[in-house]
């Protein structure tokens, strides 16, 4: 039978079943938004796609997640958290076999999207759930393995896409990065059903519908262009939109702050944007994730498409990325973060831009030897490290902790946002901008993007975690 419906009643092998249960649920969700980079080009190859479209198969999943992210967290004290997961579980199983099966690209797009919706319906139920199951102390050991868990799935995509695509498992090729997800899914899903509590909505709880909508069209206007800017570059309607976006996102806010004012329910309270370290902070993850996501994305189509390099080999060259990631979070990152404070963030994102841009130019100029690439590639994993890790919790470090499940929630959201606009900003310099697929337009914007996050860093007091 289910579980019960008090968590004081598991025992602690039913406790860590349902734990391994949201763990399963995490990988799922994360390796999901990297995974499809390595099957890029031969997805291009089937369906004939152009640049936007290799795009809109990446931002399809990010966008619907990045929108419905605090929605769905409104909805899980609602309806109960753990409806809310099983629901989204099985929605996201059920649109990666739609993935996997499209038939065309429109389908795929399509698929990814809900794809994408499902994810945001699961992600925030996983903590809620962690809430229910841990007393405060014991979250801490809890809440380090998602961390550590939740870095190596990012960065586990690449590298498991292309072993899959190589593998060519019945003869499948590229959706088998998807169909996998299937049995996956299916096992998490029973999983949750059997044993994670049971909990009862709040009937009291508001969701901010106009915030949502809002915040939502303001973000659509700004980033839809960028997305559609190969096919025909920022002018006419997609220029305007593009303008528009910014009064819609000001005319958000200001509707947000009046709410608050009136006591009705808001997506966030707009008092934490005057915190000065949260507020650079977001910004600070806004500029990172845009940066990351898209170098990552950008790397592993250029090592296909510009290198020549196989889906499986562009896997393999991601590992040493993958053993700097975890050598600058779970090594230095974990040491120095109290002592440095932000200045481990300013050489993190100062290491990432240097040797993430040099990775580029190493594909842009052709013919150099691999032993070039990999140790840089590996400093490039360092600064990612360094930059993520200790990212959040020197951010979260002035909220008050009644406002914690808020701050939260906004910077998961802005880390999606960040990484949509990676995937626009990147994506329109390499296919729109640069008629001969250069990477250097690309690569100027990821410098950029690192090098302001930098300077940004540095103006964070100097005492963040002892004030």
């Amino acid at each position: 039978m289910p579980a019960s419906s008090d968590p004081a009643h598991l025992s602690d092998r039913q406790k860590s079943l349902a734990f391994f249960t949201l763990i399963i649920a995490l990988v799922l969700e994360i390796v999901d938004v990297t995974i499809v980079n390595t099957a890029l080009p031969s997805i291009q190859a089937e369906f004939g796609g152009s640049g936007a479209f290799a795009q809109w198969v990446v931002a399809g999943y990010v966008l619907p997640y990045a929108l419905l992210l605090m929605l769905s967290g409104r909805l899980g004290d609602l309806f109960g958290s753990r409806t809310l997961f099983l629901i989204g579980v099985g929605g996201f199983t059920a649109a990666s076999i739609g993935c996997g099966l499209a038939a065309g690209g429109t389908l795929l797009i399509v698929a990814r999207v809900l794809q994408g919706a499902a994810g945001a319906l699961m992600a925030p139920q996983v903590l809620a759930v962690i809430q229910q199951l841990y007393t405060p102390v014991e979250r801490i050991g809890r809440l380090a393995w998602f961390g550590v868990i939740g870095g190596l799935s990012s960065i586990a995509g690449p590298i498991l896409g292309g072993f899959l695509i190589a593998a060519d498992i019945g003869g499948l090729g590229w959706r088998t990065v998807f169909l996998i997800n299937g049995p996956i899914g299916l096992v998490a899903l029973l999983a949750g059903w059997w044993l994670l509590p049971r909990s009862r909505g709040n009937a009291a709880t508001r969701i901010d519908l106009l915030g949502t909508l809002g915040f939502g069209a303001a973000l659509l206007a700004l980033l839809f262009p960028l997305l559609q800017a190969e096919k025909g570059g920022l002018q006419g309607a997609s220029l305007a939109l593009l303008i528009a976006g910014v009064p819609l996102l000001f005319g958000a806010w200001l509707g947000l702050r009046r709410r608050a004012a009136r006591g009705g329910a808001v997506l966030f309270p707009p008092h934490l944007i005057a915190n000065r370290v949260f507020r650079v902070g977001i910004l600070l993850l806004l500029l990172f994730s845009a940066a990351n996501t898209g170098f990552l994305f950008l790397f592993a189509y250029a090592l296909q498409r510009i290198a020549h390099f196989s889906p499986f080999e562009t896997g393999l060259i991601h590992m040493p990325f993958s053993v700097g990631v975890m050598l600058g979070m779970g090594v230095i990152g974990r040491r120095l973060a109290r002592r440095a404070e932000k200045w481990i963030l300013v050489v993190g994102y100062g290491l990432l831009a240097l040797c993430a841009t040099a990775s580029l130019a190493w594909i842009e100029v052709g013919g150099l030897p691999l032993g070039l690439l990999l140790p840089t590639l590996l400093a490039a994993g360092v600064g990612m490290g360094m930059s993520s890790g200790p990212a959040t919790p020197l951010i979260l470090a002035r909220v008050d902790r009644a406002d914690a499940g808020a701050a939260s929630g906004i910077v998961k959201t802005v880390q999606q946002m960040g990484g949509v606009a990676g995937i626009a900003l990147v994506g329109a310099a390499f296919f729109g901008l640069a008629d001969s697929r250069s990477l250097v337009p690309s690569a100027a914007i990821i410098l950029a993007l690192l090098a302001a996050g930098a300077a940004l860093a540095a103006r964070l007091p100097a005492r963040i975690y002892s004030a």
